[in-house]
Formats: structure tokens, sequence, C-alpha cells
């Protein structure tokens, strides 16, 4: 009855996709595969996260519905009957308006991207109509629809049982034509933590996207759940959270584990429940604490083995981010951004002529906040594979005694001053215990055709503009 395996075929609108549906019959009826995640995400389906299916079924040959533009992805087929099925592009872009329309039967599907017009019209009675969408329905999300009048002139659909002949609903008879119809927005970026180091350079990165939206903690704390049930998810695509508890000798305190395990594992957690709930890319920011230290370069399928608290924090919030379907983990080291850190320290005291004593035996990679905005942008716009990456400045790795050095010698001051001395000669009760090599491995995420800066050029711009670029 239908093709002996499954087929997709690509359409004129981006993301529209028609599959053949292998179908089987006898003398009893027939039966089919209607759905298979595996299988049609191999022939270009996106795995769009279905939680409800409905059923439209239309007694009458002619009845028309639509063109309707839903705030959500659908997967359409056919239990019985044949239709005349319309889609129109409503999106906000260069195919806004554009058209593609087949008849389909039983052996037919069709994946409709959220914000594309869909319409149908049946050829035979009693056509039931299913359909599968990756949100819950509302009357609220209802607000969120576009619509376009099925007799549009410029769209021109050839409808075959021509529409004041047609069974149309009153409603779908009063839908704006094309030039009147204000395009369904693209889903959104929420960018959380967006005033703290990595917030700030975000902020920078996206400046003057529009698709984005940045919230401080006062805007959203990923700790409070109140903060989750007041948003509407269905406006956004990608979560980045640049939320963390970052006192790694605090998070040795009673009252620092707490707060650490509340914001960089609990938190993340929820992050992650929301992101599976709503079919969103999660995007977080992992840390060089996760590891030991031992390895003498680590990669980004190495086992965590974290010496402190902070580093078991933040290795738990990664394995939660890890189970989302969706992810980006992007793992730094001895992060520079705007605000205190090891370089503007070293350049106070440099300023000052001050002669510290510091360790020359843990070994890493500076990592500019700019740096890891401008990967994570990366990693998002050019869809690369979901998982983990290193992301760090590039260059010889140094230990935080030389990069005192260099930051004097950039500074204009004698890098003699420095004194280089061991952890355990700097050691001083309550501080947490460091990795000895921070190391991270950058080869897949240059992979994806992203070159991270090198550290001694990033350093001196840092240093002579004062700024953080």
């Amino acid at each position: 009855m239908g093709p002996a395996e499954l087929t997709s075929r690509s359409t004129p609108i981006p993301g529209l996709v028609l599959f053949g549906l292998p179908v089987h019959g006898d003398h009893r009826g027939w039966f089919k595969e209607n759905w298979h995640r595996r299988k049609m995400m191999a022939l270009g389906l996106p795995d769009f996260g279905p939680v409800q299916n409905n059923i439209s079924f239309n007694a009458k040959r002619g009845t028309t519905r639509g063109i309707h533009a839903e705030p959500w992805d659908k997967f359409i087929s056919l239990a019985s009957g044949r239709i005349f099925g319309a889609w129109v592009d409503l999106r906000q872009g260069p195919t806004f308006g554009r058209v593609f329309h087949a008849e389909m039967s039983p052996m037919e599907a069709i994946f409709v991207p959220r914000g594309v017009g869909n319409a149908f019209q049946t050829l035979e009675d009693n056509t039931a109509y299913t359909y599968l969408v990756n949100d819950h329905w509302s009357a609220a999300a209802q607000a969120d629809y576009t619509f376009l009048n099925l007799a549009d002139e410029d769209v021109g659909l050839p409808w075959p049982i021509p529409l004041e002949e047609a069974v149309v609903s009153d409603q779908d008879r009063t839908h704006p034509r094309l030039g009147d119809v204000a395009p369904m927005q693209s889903r959104r970026t929420l960018v959380l933590g967006a005033d703290g180091q990595l917030g700030k350079a975000l902020r920078e990165e996206f400046d003057g996207d529009p698709t984005v939206d940045f919230a401080g903690r006062a805007e959203f704390d990923i700790s409070a759940e109140n903060s989750y049930l007041a948003t509407d998810w269905r406006k956004y695509s990608t979560i980045i959270n640049a939320a963390a508890f970052t006192g790694v000798d605090a998070a040795e305190t009673a009252e620092g584990r707490t707060a650490a395990w509340s914001i960089n594992a609990t938190a993340v957690s929820r992050l992650a429940r929301t992101a599976v709930e709503h079919s969103l890319t999660l995007v977080h920011v992992s840390s060089d604490y996760v590891f030991d230290g031992t390895a003498a370069v680590h990669r980004e399928d190495e086992a965590p083995t974290p010496l402190g608290v902070y580093g078991q924090s933040k290795a738990a919030g990664d394995a939660a981010v890890a189970a989302v379907p969706r992810h980006y983990i992007v793992r730094s080291s001895w992060v520079v951004g705007e605000g205190r850190n090891f370089v503007r320290t070293m350049a106070g005291l440099a300023a000052k002529g001050v002669a510290p004593a510091v360790v020359g035996d843990q070994w890493g990679r500076l990592t500019f906040a700019s740096d890891i905005a401008a990967g994570i942008r990366h990693l998002i716009t050019q869809e690369a594979p979901y998982g983990t990456y290193n992301l760090t400045s590039d260059g010889e790795p140094q230990s935080w005694a030389q990069i005192a050095q260099e930051v004097y010698r950039l500074c204009g001051v004698d890098p003699g001053k420095i004194t280089t001395i061991s952890t355990s000669e700097y050691a001083k009760p309550g501080m947490a215990p460091r990795p000895g090599n921070s190391v991270l491995d950058l080869s897949k995420i240059k992979g994806t055709g992203f070159s991270p800066s090198m550290s001694h050029s990033r350093l001196e711009a840092y240093l002579r503009s004062g700024t953080l670029l």
C-alpha cells in the first residue's frame, strides 16, 4: 500500500519535512509505524520532544481548517481519509510567505516547525487528522498564534474544493491577509546570571541582538522555584547559564558548602529539568576544578575527580546538564573578566611596587570571559554537535608565577620581584585544594571552527586597555 521503507523529502519551506510511511495491509485492513523517533531522526526529523497527541475528526468532505501558525512544532499524519494540506511560512525572516502544498493519505506524514502556518481541506468524508505537539495546549497559548486568511491572494492556494463551497468556520474566514500578518518572532535565548563576570561578557557579545534576553539574580534566581513558574518557556529555545557559586575557598565552610551545592548542583538540576520539559538547549559553564589535576592534559571525556567542595558541586551540576538531550557544557579554567581576578590583582600589586610570592607548581591557561562568551555564541550559531567542550586561551601552559611575571613585565615592572613558591608553602588554613594541572585539551572546540585566542596577546591587550576585551 505504501513505500517499503520510511522515506523523507525536504520542501521549499525550511524545516518542513514530508515523510512517506510504510503501510502494510491485507483483507483485514492495514498497519503502519506512524511515529518512529530513531528512524525519523535519521531522515531529518529534529528531536522535537512531543508531549501531547490530538485528533481532529472531520465528518464531511470539503471541511477546511487554517491557516494557523502555532508556537510549537507539530508532526501531522492521517488515520483515515485524504486531505489537501497547505503550509505557509509565517516566521520572521527571508522565507516569510513561502508556500508548500501536497495531498496526504495515511501513507504520508509531515513535520511542521513552529511558526509555519498549517491548513488542510478534507477530500473524503470521515477523515481523521492526528498530530503530535511538543507543548501542552492552553487557552493562554492562543495569544501566541499567527493567522493567515485561507483566501489570501498573494499566497494563492489552489484549494481543490472552492472555499465558497467548503465547510469553513466564520473565524477562519476573517483572518488577515499576508500584508497585515505580523510574522511570528523567533524563539529567544535567555542568559541567566547576566550581572556576573561571564554574564557581563555575554551582554557585550550579544549586544544589539534583539532575540537575547538577560536576567540577573533580581530577575531570575536559579535557586527559586517561583522564577521557573513565572517564565513563559514557549518564548525560548536556549538557556545560557552564567550563574554560579565561585567561592572556591568559601565552599569549604559550612555556610559556603550549602551555597555551593544549592547553586552549582541543585539549581542546575532544576534548569536541566526545565530544558528537558520544554525541549530547550542548555548551555552551562564548567570548571577545571572537576579534575584532580593529575592528568597531563584534560580531555572532555575524562572522568571527574574533584578534590574540594566547589569542584564536587560543579561536577554534580555537569552530570545533570549532560542528561539534557540538547546541551553544551563549556569547561574553562583561570577565568579573567570584569571584576576581581588574578591578573587585575597582580597589576595592582605591580603598580604599588609590591614583591609577592606566587605559586609556581600549578599549571594551566588563562581564559578571558569574553572568549567564553564568543565560544558559546559560536557553538549555538554553528549548531555544533551537543556535548562538552574545553575552552581556554591557547598557547603554552604557564604557572601562576609565570603569569604574574608576565603581568609585571607588561606593566613595566621588574618581573624579578615575583618570588616563586610551592602550593604547600602558600597553603593557609581553610584553603580549598587546587588541581596541580589545569591544562585543558582544545582540539575538540577547534574542530568546530572556533580558534581560541592566544594567551599572551589577549593578556597584553587586556592590560593595555584596562577593560575586558
